[in-house]
């Protein structure tokens, strides 16, 4: 694994999975990973996914004449792509806790604010904002003022994503070299547990 280069790794596949998701543009087309399974490509590549099919479901249930019912299946449908995508979190952690499991920690290394693949989450969505940001710009059923805003908008989230990946490569070679080190927390979501959401087991 290139540490130095793994963010771009990462965005590389991001845009794939974007661009092959947009060839039909329907939330309903089943997933077609080009990567082996369980290697990180296919994590990435599948977590990319469910944001991207997510990101549009999201679009839908805001239709201001959408049926209720058809709104409430969608919300169930967030719901579990929220957990699926929790899980490749911790799958593409538990890659990198298997990366790393032999560096040695130096004496004053700290843990970081939150692990590499929750950060990688946040560069999957900004692979997204991007995507549909510059989609914006190249209107031409709406007025100037909008495409010069999505076009400042975009210049700003191109510069979060550098600032983001730069972080990200940072982060990996330190925890590589021993400065910083992993610690994760498996998902302890209570509304999806029924044993732990009171809505759910009360009603045993």
């Amino acid at each position: 694994m290139n540490i130095r280069l793994f963010s771009r790794f990462c965005t590389d596949i991001f845009n794939k999975s974007i661009e092959l998701y947009h060839e039909t543009d329907n939330v309903d087309t089943p997933i077609d990973n080009p990567y082996p399974m369980q290697s990180v490509e296919y994590f990435l590549f599948s977590k990319n996914h469910i944001d991207t099919v997510q990101w549009h479901l999201e679009d839908i249930i805001r239709k201001p004449d959408i049926d209720p019912l058809e709104a409430l299946r969608i919300k169930r449908r967030i719901d579990k792509s929220n957990q699926d995508r929790t899980d490749l979190v911790e799958l593409i952690d538990a890659y990198f806790l298997d990366e790393f499991k032999d560096v040695i920690k130096l004496p004053d290394a700290t843990v970081n604010t939150e692990s590499p693949a929750w950060a990688i989450d946040r560069l999957s969505i900004l692979a997204l904002k991007i995507y549909h940001m510059h989609m914006e710009t190249l209107r031409t059923d709406t007025v100037a003022g909008h495409i010069d805003l999505c076009r400042q908008k975009l210049t700003v989230l191109k510069e979060q994503q550098e600032d983001l990946s730069t972080a990200i490569d940072q982060l990996l070679e330190d925890i590589a070299s021993g400065r910083k080190y992993m610690k994760t927390y498996r998902q302890m979501k209570m509304y999806n547990d029924p044993n732990l959401n009171p809505e759910l087991y009360n009603k045993k």
